[in-house]
């Protein structure tokens, strides 16, 4: 009976679970004795450089006499800083992330014509093969919209004639039809997901012609299909802040990873999704918010100052939040003084607050950026620069926007999709390297013992 293998095996578990540390742990004095870059970093905190690109650029310090010096935070696409590129579309009162998709994927500001041209282009590739979302979607739920991203992208692999075509043009191809195709396919599975598992009516709204991917991804994911201008240029500054973050970034660093090794667009770019699902990565925004949930219900007072630090002290000291030991949302492995994509969404954060009478939540966000680093510093003992992170605000501009969140990391992967596409297209092309870094073994000698002398 399925019933008793499911015992047996859980018994199995348990008892192999009870002695293996014995005999897989690894001292950690010897990261250090071996001068073992964990995570691909240095001591003191700096990215092992593995490669080069011309993608996009993360500063957040300057090394100058082998000493790490915090500077205000610049995230730069194809060379020209994200304040900048979002300054020049904002002005004209505009969407950007189409533009910021080219941008990204050819290296340069396409005009009027250009843009037009590739905005057609994504509309025309975003409409999913026949019974895609009946057959891939429907048939075959999940309670996480991640991980049926995944699914959903490799899934496409058997939908494309010339799947391991590794040219320029191939590999473009695939790029577009995955940016076109991924908002379509994270609201099909979150409809679904809403149908099965929360008992909801099953809505599913066709791309409308004419609208960009902002306001097609608010259409499609609220059952009415109604939406502001304000809200889709909002959830647009979004997604242009979540495109792209350097080749260093874990899901990029994923992506590369496999592409290096020679496999095709829907595996490297599945591969991406699974390290973007986790909350060391892009799911801190969604824990940002459950802690901020957690900080309100225990706090009665949020405008107590010492109150609020008190209890971020009991956060950092694992005696309250998800044990973690972590205030998700403050820090950064390369920012330091600030992160450009947090002091933007701050400021239209606090604009829409108001409005929308979430100015208390704000502010009590607020306090805990500009109270996590004295408290940080004063329980770890440790002077350590740290500063709010995107995952910070963006959660609250989601909430106040309505989106669920169910939502919050499928939202960063529609954005980043095209960050993921731009460095698969760099390392196909110029990597020529299969990306193979070295573990050393400390497993010592083992002599081979015969089953009946065990």
């Amino acid at each position: 009976m399925p019933a008793a293998r499911g015992a047996k095996t859980q018994t199995f578990i348990q008892n192999v679970c009870e002695n293996y540390s014995q005999y897989n742990r690894i001292d950690p004095d010897l990261y250090v004795n071996e001068n073992i870059k964990r995570g691909l970093r240095h001591a003191d905190g700096t990215g092992v450089l593995v490669g080069l690109t011309r993608v996009g650029s993360v500063q957040g310090y300057i090394v100058r006499d082998g000493e790490r010096i915090p500077i205000d935070g610049r995230l730069i696409y194809r060379g020209i800083d994200v304040e900048e590129l979002v300054a020049g579309f904002d002005r004209e009162k505009r969407f950007g992330f189409e533009e910021t998709c080219f941008l990204l994927l050819f290296g340069y500001l396409p005009d009027d014509n250009r843009l037009e041209e590739f905005e057609a282009a994504l509309e025309e590739a975003r409409i999913l093969p026949e019974y895609f979302t009946e057959d891939m979607i429907i048939k075959a739920p999940s309670p996480d919209v991640m991980n049926k991203l995944a699914r959903a992208i490799l899934s496409l692999y058997s939908y494309d004639e010339h799947p391991d075509d590794a040219t320029l043009h191939g590999l473009m191809r695939q790029s577009i039809s995955l940016i076109a195709r991924v908002p379509v396919i994270v609201a099909h599975a979150y409809a679904v997901k809403r149908h099965y598992y929360d008992h909801e009516s099953l809505i599913l709204h066709y791309p409308m012609s004419g609208l960009s991917i902002s306001e097609n991804f608010l259409r499609a994911v609220r059952p009415d299909g109604k939406f502001t201008p304000e809200e889709a240029r909002l959830l647009d500054l979004c997604m242009v802040l979540h495109a792209e973050h350097g080749g260093g970034n874990n899901s990029a660093f994923s992506c590369r990873v496999l592409t290096s090794s020679g496999t095709d667009t829907y595996a490297a770019l599945a591969a991406a999704v699974g390290s973007l699902k986790g909350p060391r990565h892009g799911g801190a925004n969604a824990k940002v918010m459950d802690m901020f949930y957690e900080i309100s219900r225990e706090l009665k007072d949020w405008t107590d100052d010492e109150a609020v630090a008190d209890y971020l002290g009991k956060i950092i000291r694992k005696e309250a939040g998800d044990g973690s030991g972590l205030i998700y949302g403050m820090g950064h492995a390369v920012y330091t003084l600030s992160d450009p994509r947090a002091i933007l969404l701050k400021r239209y954060a606090k604009q829409l607050a108001a409005r929308q009478g979430m100015l208390e939540e704000f502010l009590l966000m607020e306090s805990v950026e500009r109270l996590s680093p004295e408290v940080f510093a004063r329980v770890k003992g440790d002077a350590k620069v740290i500063c709010a992170n995107v995952d910070m605000y963006s959660g609250l501009v989601y909430r106040m926007l309505g989106i669920p969140e169910a939502l919050y990391t499928p939202l960063f992967a529609v954005a980043r999709t095209v960050g993921w596409c731009a460095h698969r297209i760099e390392e196909a092309l110029t990597g020529n390297r299969i990306i193979r870094p070295a573990y050393r073994s400390v497993a010592g000698s083992a002599a081979y013992i015969p089953l009946s002398e065990r």
